[in-house]
């Protein structure tokens, strides 16, 4: 059983004067630890002042975000419905429309009427369907007749006509959300508000009452805007009505709208594959169906995955090289194994030249010497891990213990057999897990500096990326990208940890 003894205040007292450092040290580190935390403080509430983060993200648009972000994961069809001053309409899809060349989908409801009228043709046509003369000058009066042309046909021609138009059109993005366009009027509704428009089929829209926050219009007559969240948007002009209808998911991923296995489901391209009549005679269907997936027009999947591949070959490539020379140069930067200080100095700042240049700088060098590809990207690599590796191995060389290199030495070996034996076997698992580290690590880079030119999957990403309308093709590559790390981070560890003698976690 034990007891505490509690001392007094006097006996407290007593300590404290035969022992003052140990009181003074407490005090100390307090005060230090107070002096650290603010310190702290004041430098976060300084960088929130002076690069105003409060005003930054209150003047953030995070609407444009979340559709930004949407973007990676959803695809967009966009039907674009004209309005006549007649009160007719035209619909019409964007190009390559991702419903394929006949689209026909079934949230778009078309009400259609036969209607004759008469359409009055101009002059300019009439007279561009008639050989000109041969002369470009004439001395005849303005408005006289020229090769034939009379001056009643140089009049505007009416034709009669009976064709097909749309009267009305409904678009439905979900069950609280959509647009009817009849007789001049848009009628939007969204989330139980309802706005209604009309439009003058020139350039006016005047909605009818108070706007709700999902429409925006800067000025009067101009065109609206309705945001309707994650499913979709609207613009709604005076002529037209363009409709931006988001659906989750990548479009066509297998097949583009020339294949002929589009819009089929997966059990029927599955029973075409296997016992279906064949589409092309001169090869079997799976056949068919796979060079239709390598070569998709949307995808490009067999470019995408060649430029992932070249990618990998890049880093590959550049760090081997830099380990090959900064492997012989490490022992000449080393000051226990070459005593020469000049010759310590001239390659310790060899390697920092080389490294002190990022990588990105020796792509765009390199870039302009060789020209856009993989060359150029090989060379930054192995110039900046030149460097970069050349110190690590010198600073491995110089920490080693020493009493196993003057063993070998004292048994009469050579001074490569010592450098072999006394040295190698200490320092040649710490450089081959530097050089898988810095493997996987340039796998990532080879990605950043493809996008100025040094070829691979950075260059594709940074084509798409400008185009500022593939994002869903962006989110692909970037998936492959991080596969692909994730991949050789796993070999990497577990090769680093097998030649440390650990067991990988």
């Amino acid at each position: 059983m034990t007891t505490t003894t509690r001392l007094s205040p006097m006996e407290m007292d007593a300590i404290a004067a035969r022992h003052p450092e140990l009181l003074k040290s407490s005090t100390s580190k307090r005060v230090r630890t107070a002096t650290i935390a603010g310190g702290i403080v004041a430098y976060l509430i300084f960088s929130w002042w002076f690069f105003s983060i409060g005003q930054v993200l209150g003047n953030a648009n995070w609407g444009i975000a979340g559709t930004y972000l949407a973007d990676w994961v959803s695809y967009e069809v966009r039907p674009e419905i004209h309005i006549a001053s007649d009160r007719t309409m035209s619909l019409n899809y964007q190009r390559n429309s991702p419903l394929g060349p006949n689209p026909d989908p079934d949230w778009v409801e078309l009400d259609k009427e036969t209607v004759t009228r008469r359409v009055e043709i101009p002059a300019l046509t009439t007279q561009a369907a008639r050989p000109r003369a041969s002369s470009s000058f004439s001395f005849m009066a303005p408005g006289s007749a020229l090769g034939g042309t009379t001056t009643a046909e140089a009049q505007n021609r009416v034709e009669t006509r009976t064709e097909e138009v749309l009267t009305r059109v409904v678009v439905t993005y979900d069950r609280s959300t959509r647009i009817e366009i009849a007789d001049s009027l848009v009628k939007a509704t969204h989330g139980g508000e309802t706005l209604v428009m009309a439009v003058d089929g020139a350039d006016r829209v005047m909605p009818q009452g108070t706007l709700p926050t999902w429409a925006t219009q800067k000025r009067p007559g101009e065109k609206m805007v309705l945001a309707f969240g994650a499913t979709g948007w609207a613009e709604v002009e005076g002529d037209e009505v363009s409709v931006r209808n988001r659906f989750f998911g990548w479009a066509n991923f297998l097949f583009d709208t020339n294949s002929p296995f589009f819009g089929k489901s997966y059990g029927e391209v599955a029973s075409l594959i296997i016992s279906g009549k064949r589409i092309d005679p001169a090869r079997s269907n799976l056949s068919l169906a796979w060079n239709n997936i390598l070569y998709n027009a949307e995808w490009q999947h067999l470019d995408v995955w060649t430029k992932l591949l070249q990618t990998v070959v890049m880093a590959f490539v550049g760090t081997l090289f830099a380990s090959l020379i900064a492997f012989p140069l490490c022992f000449l930067a080393a000051r226990n194994i070459t005593p020469s200080f000049m010759t310590n100095q001239l390659v310790k700042r060899f390697f920092d030249f080389l490294r002190s240049v990022d990588m990105f700088i020796w792509a765009l060098f390199f870039t302009r010497a060789f020209g856009p590809g993989p060359l150029a990207g090989i060379s930054a690599i192995f110039f900046t891990d030149t460097g970069t590796l050349g110190k690590l191995y010198s600073e491995a060389l110089e920490n080693i213990d020493d009493k196993q290199r003057e063993g070998v030495k004292s048994v009469g070996a050579a001074p490569l057999a010592v450098q072999r034996f006394g040295v190698l076997p200490q320092v040649l698992p710490v450089f081959a897990s530097q050089a898988l580290y810095f493997w996987e690590s340039n796998t990532r880079s080879a990605t950043i500096i493809g996008a100025v030119g040094a070829g691979g999957i950075g260059l594709k990403l940074w084509e798409a990326m400008r185009t500022n309308s593939d994002w869903e093709n962006v989110a692909y590559m970037v998936l492959l990208i991080l596969l692909v790390v994730f991949i050789f981070d796993s070999i990497s560890n577990a090769c680093r940890s097998r030649l440390m003698g650990r067991r990988a976690h």
